[in-house]
Parts: structure tokens; C-alpha cells; sequence
């Protein structure tokens, strides 16, 4: 990847966790970081890295991130229709709204949708809150949206 093109994705660190493991000399500390990347115009995705260190999770999960990013619709400013996705214990709402609204929403969804250039949405996050699953199921969400001009092209007719 070129500089230019790092220079316009929009990265998020949404969670990092710490996890120890006791070794005869102590606490032995590993790091674990999710990471929301996207172009914010419509390209978002996520990773998930673990290191030793923050820094090194930090930049796995990135580039992740950036390797399983998918396309997802945005129409001005915001999405096609109501949608909702689930991961695990895990549902997310998103709703269109009108400009100026902003974004209304959690941590977790606020930094997919910012990723994916959304500027005007409402969101209701239902069951577990865990940073994680709430990501997944929001990317899941934004893959079921469908513009007018997707469905057309799908069924082959005319608008």
C-alpha cells in the first residue's frame, strides 16, 4: 500500500484487552486489540491481534482490518433502509436519518460506521455489550443493506 492511500483510512482502536498467565517468576502479560479500519467511503472492516506488547497488537489487527475490509452502501450521508445484524448474544439496529442527525450510537457501532463514512444514523445495541460481537454485528448489518439500484440489478428490471 502506497502512503497516499494509508493517509485516507480512517482507524479506530475499539477494545484492547489484557489477559496474564502465572509463571513461576510472576504474571506473565499478553494484549489482545480489535481494531475498526475503513476508506470512510464505504470500504470498513475489522481485525483482531495478539501480542505481548500493545503496539504490535495494535498494528496486527490493522492490518487485518484493512485485509478483510468489505463494501458496504451509503447513500448520502447515511443507509438505504432499516437493517439489523447479530453476532453471538450480540443484536444491532441501524436506522437511516436525516442530515444534521449525526451519529447515535455506542463506542463499538460509532467506530464501525465512522469508518464507512456514515455521518447521519441512529443505532440500538440489544443484548451483550462486548466490543467484539457489537463490531461484527454491525458490519453484518451494514452487508444487508441493499439500494434501490442493487435490487434492480438483482431482479434485472428497470427503475
Amino acid at each position: 500500500m502506497s502512503n497516499e492511500t494509508e493517509s485516507k483510512t480512517v482507524e479506530r482502536t475499539v477494545a484492547v484487552k489484557r489477559c496474564a498467565t502465572v509463571v513461576k517468576g510472576g504474571r506473565r502479560f499478553s494484549f489482545a486489540a480489535m481494531v475498526v479500519a475503513g476508506d470512510g467511503h464505504g470500504k470498513v472492516g475489522w481485525g483482531y491481534g495478539k501480542a505481548n506488547e500493545v503496539p504490535p497488537c495494535v498494528e496486527k489487527a490493522t492490518k487485518q482490518a484493512l485485509r478483510t475490509a468489505v463494501k458496504v452502501s451509503v447513500v448520502n450521508d447515511t443507509i438505504a433502509h432499516q437493517t439489523s445484524g447479530s453476532c453471538g448474544a450480540s443484536s444491532v439496529v441501524l436506522i437511516p436519518a436525516g442530515p444534521g442527525t449525526g451519529v447515535i450510537a455506542g463506542s463499538a457501532v460509532r467506530a464501525v460506521c465512522e469508518a464507512a463514512g456514515i455521518k447521519n444514523i441512529l443505532t440500538k445495541n440489544y443484548g451483550s455489550t462486548n466490543p467484539v460481537t457489537v463490531v461484527k454485528a454491525t458490519i453484518r448489518a451494514l452487508q444487508n443493506v441493499r439500494t434501490k439500484d442493487d435490487v434492480a440489478r438483482l431482479r434485472g428490471v428497470q427503475i
